[in-house]
């Protein structure tokens, strides 16, 4: 085999490896950086390798779908310049993926940094939010970034979406089994911020 044909090997398992890690899904830039620049990502777009989800949002065919695709595709499009996802999932979406409802939203809840911009319109599918999320809110689900079970219901109790009966009875489970912390609460308990809206999900007056 030659250098070109052990060179294109390489490529194709470090993009698979990268898109296993992503539910099957790539971006443009990161399958650039493997070298596949766009006439090669034209070409496995033509003849079926690839496909095309979004601008600049790629899926390797062959690869089975995760149960919830939409969420790795609206995640990556919520890159930065740098390519770096930004979006976090949160509110209602956050709410469903913790099981903490039976309902399952229309639209699908993210929430960016207040800077967040992109040039393209923003898609009918996603409700965004516009908030700074520090790490110890959010954790992994899915392959992607959520709001951890107290900051769903915190950003839920404030934007009152949502029956507050309905958020103390899925505060409640989430406590017994363990998906909020007692220092979690303590924490929330301390803040301006969460105060309140911690009372009202503890069914106290504020």
């Amino acid at each position: 085999m030659n250098m070109q044909g052990r060179s294109y090997r390489s490529s194709g398992r470090k993009l698979l490896d990268l898109a296993s890690a992503q539910a099957g899904f790539f971006t443009a830039k990161q399958a650039a950086k493997l070298g596949y620049a766009a006439p090669k990502r034209t070409y496995h777009v033509k003849v079926g390798n690839w496909v095309r989800e979004r601008r600049g949002i790629y899926r390797l065919a062959g690869y089975p779908l995760p149960d919830r695709p939409d969420l790795v595709l609206w995640w990556l499009w919520s890159r930065n310049r740098q390519d770096q996802p930004q979006g976090v999932f949160s509110h209602q979406t956050a709410l469903s993926l913790h099981e903490l409802t039976d309902l399952m939203p229309s639209r699908l809840h993210m929430t960016v940094p207040r800077h967040f911009r992109r040039s393209a319109t923003r898609p009918k599918a996603v409700v965004l939010h516009f908030a700074e999320m520090p790490r110890k809110d959010v954790e992994q689900a899915e392959g992607v970034l959520v709001t951890n079970a107290l900051r769903t219901l915190l950003d839920l109790a404030i934007s009152r979406h949502v029956m507050i009966a309905d958020l103390r009875a899925a505060f409640a489970a989430a406590s017994k089994s363990g998906k909020i912390t007692r220092a979690q609460i303590s924490a929330a308990g301390k803040s301006v911020e969460w105060r309140d809206a911690l009372r009202a999900l503890r069914g106290r007056k504020t």
